[in-house]
């Protein structure tokens, strides 16, 4: 890793893990677009380990962009594309075509709610409708109205501290507003660190129950 580009620790801890989870969920071949991709430490990560895979960074900042591009010159990896500007409440995204799943780390409570809805409603439009159509977001989320660690509700209080707009969500509220956008929640997966990984695929047929672990 280059020392003098900035480095998210969490990013280093948590990498590896939801890399575990992305083994056994995404296809072989195919386009993954990664939103807020922060340093770039996961996708470079990702890529490296899944190299039939084609990824696409994006960041709204655009010194994220900067880092990342910057990472991305440092690395010798050929299925990373060019990181680009995208805030979820572009619209459209600015896609050149569909992707095959979407993943999204640590991004929906450090941003409004809006940026939620955004993200369903643009990952419903930008996934491909012959593919899987995976969304994958990680992060602490709060279940069945309670925090499930007491460090998340520290973490939570801190957030709304420094901005009223951000906070710990809801994971049955996220699952509500994405069934609105035809998904389904297809996995629940405990993470380090009291995080969930929290994958949505296609709308499941009426009568499945969504799965809980």
């Amino acid at each position: 890793m280059p020392d003098h580009l900035p480095c998210s620790a969490a990013a280093e801890r948590n990498k590896g893990p939801i890399l575990d989870v992305l083994r056994g969920l995404l296809p072989p071949h195919g386009a993954v677009l990664e939103i807020a991709s922060g340093t770039g430490q996961h996708v470079v990560h990702f890529a490296a380990a899944l190299p039939l895979l084609s990824w696409q960074p994006s960041d709204p900042n655009p010194e994220r962009l900067v880092t990342i591009a910057a990472r991305l010159a440092a690395t010798p990896l050929t299925n990373v594309r060019a990181p680009f500007a995208l805030d979820v409440h572009d619209e459209p995204w600015p896609l050149a075509a569909p992707v095959t799943a979407i993943v999204c780390i640590n991004m929906i409570h450090i941003a409004p709610a809006s940026a939620t809805t955004a993200l369903l409603e643009g990952a419903r439009r930008a996934l491909d409708p012959a593919g899987p159509r995976l969304l994958l977001l990680y992060g602490p989320f709060r279940r069945d109205g309670q925090h499930t660690a007491a460090s998340n509700a520290a973490f939570d209080a801190s957030l709304r501290a420094e901005n009223p707009a951000w906070g710990v969500r809801e994971l049955e509220a996220v699952s509500g507003e994405a069934a609105a956008c035809g998904f389904a929640c297809t996995a629940v997966v405990p993470m380090p660190a009291n995080n969930l990984c929290v994958v949505f695929g296609r709308a499941a047929p009426a009568g499945v129950a969504v799965p809980r672990v």
